[in-house]
């Protein structure tokens, strides 16, 4: 039997959603599959090597070797399910950093405008903040090579770098004769996964955009802080905004969900073997003090968001507002196969909430459905196809679904699902369809 590590993810990639990831070494997954080829498979696998031959000896151009190894492996992988796939060498290492939450850099928010990268905001306390990047500064070299020609990505890779190495940036800025010329050293650079603000002075609003390895420090940390400006006895519940959260870490989605429960299980997963089926439970204390909870999630709401709505949901701690969520209830694997060869992502398991439903090809529907008004010029845009949509999607226990609304207004102002969450923690507006927000001793008895 192969040993897993204890490293699990759940993330959107290409396009797809939600990844649990494991960690195999090589030599296990090699050693287990010699030992179940059976002499049929090796000789398809014959047929592979004359095939590549063939290719190598006949083909127009001289083909590079080991793309085609990448190409037929990939292939392989793809050809199973949407989430299955192969990462090259850099591929994986963004995958580490992503999952890591932190990394050597600068500390900008950027995009590409005009061919050129533009700052969004700098990151409080890094070293673009400390150095005066504003908003809207213009980057247009980057060590004295040009913006102008590379990818965002390419320039993003370019400022990047290990801690304590000095990158010099040309700035355009509005209101300056000149290009301003700064140098600044790198340093560790936390990814904000937690984003959080008062809403109606009484309301703690917690949106999570990620799960990474930073996300609980930062819910915990944002949690306390809200509880301290509004203050413990007018606080009158908490908003968690997981609304085109693609998911993240199995290990985050759980602790996050165990923040706000007592305990019962969070999220089971189940292998084609029974021996593999493991479950989460939660652990005694509830970090909202039983404080009413109202969590968002739409079209765009993937794995990881939809372990964390479905357990609250199972557990009636929490009421659930918006749209029909993406519905990826899968498990994905990562092996890595070697220094340098990048690492295969395979699927190995779906995933059910506490109620022991599976949401593979379904999704959570919320229990009060909240439509947003798109702008006419948005609406053919607004709108996710959810897995039941994705070429060779594991099949849905019962009837799939496809399609959600994943629109959310820029301004807070215009969003519905906001504004009906803050009126039913303020008791302002109930409907039939949903559940009383739950008291402490409600949840007690629930979990």
């Amino acid at each position: 039997m192969m040993r897993k590590t204890s490293l699990v993810l759940l993330s959107v990639a290409a396009g797809a959603a939600a990844t649990l990831l494991l960690t195999q070494p090589r030599s296990a997954l090699v050693g287990s599959t010699a030992r179940a080829a059976s002499s049929d498979t090796y000789r398809q696998l014959n047929l592979f090597g004359d095939v590549f031959e063939r290719v190598r000896s006949d083909y127009v151009e001289k083909p590079d070797d080991s793309k085609l190894v990448e190409t037929a492996i990939s292939g392989m992988l793809t050809g199973l399910d949407p989430h299955s796939s192969y990462m090259d060498a850099k591929s994986f290492r963004d995958m580490q950093v992503q999952t890591r939450g932190e990394f050597g850099g600068l500390g900008i928010e950027v995009t590409m405008e005009d061919g050129l990268i533009k700052v969004v905001s700098p990151i409080d306390e890094t070293p673009a903040s400390k150095a005066g990047i504003m908003a809207n500064d213009i980057i247009s070299q980057l060590d004295d090579e040009a913006v102008q020609g590379l990818t965002l990505n390419q320039a993003v890779e370019k400022m990047r770098g290990p801690v304590n190495t000095k990158i010099k940036l040309k700035i355009i800025r509005k209101g300056q004769d000149k290009p301003l010329e700064i140098t600044l050293t790198r340093d560790n650079i936390r990814v904000r996964s937690v984003r959080a603000r008062v809403e109606s002075d009484d309301i703690a609003y917690i949106r999570v955009t990620t799960f990474n390895e930073q996300t609980t420090e930062g819910l915990k940390r944002e949690m306390a802080n809200l509880t301290t400006q509004i203050g413990s006895d007018k606080l009158k519940g908490y908003i968690l905004d997981l609304r085109n959260n693609p998911g993240g870490l199995l290990e985050e989605a759980v602790s996050v969900s165990d923040a706000f429960l007592d305990r019962g299980e969070i999220v089971s997963t189940r292998g084609r073997n029974a021996e593999e089926t493991q479950r989460r439970t939660a652990k005694p204390g509830d970090l909202a003090k039983g404080k009413p909870v109202i969590v968002l999630i739409n079209g765009g709401s993937a794995s990881a968001s939809e372990i964390v709505a479905g357990a609250l949901q199972d557990h009636k701690r929490a009421t659930l507002l918006g749209t029909r969520s993406f519905g990826k209830g899968s498990v994905q694997t990562i092996i890595p196969l070697g220094s340098g060869n990048g690492a295969l992502r395979l699927t190995t398991a779906r995933y059910f909430t506490p109620s022991g439903k599976s949401i593979q090809a379904k999704g959570i529907i919320p229990d009060i459905e909240v439509l947003q008004d798109v702008p006419d010029d948005l609406k053919s845009k607004t709108d996710t196809k959810g897995e039941a949509s994705l070429r060779g999607h594991l099949k849905a226990e019962g009837q799939e679904e496809t399609g959600s609304q994943s629109y959310v207004p820029p301004d807070a102002k215009d969003d519905k699902a906001l504004k009906m969450a803050a009126d039913l923690l303020h008791g302002i507006k109930q409907t039939t369809s949903a559940p009383a927000p739950t008291d402490k001793a409600t949840n007690k008895a629930a979990n």
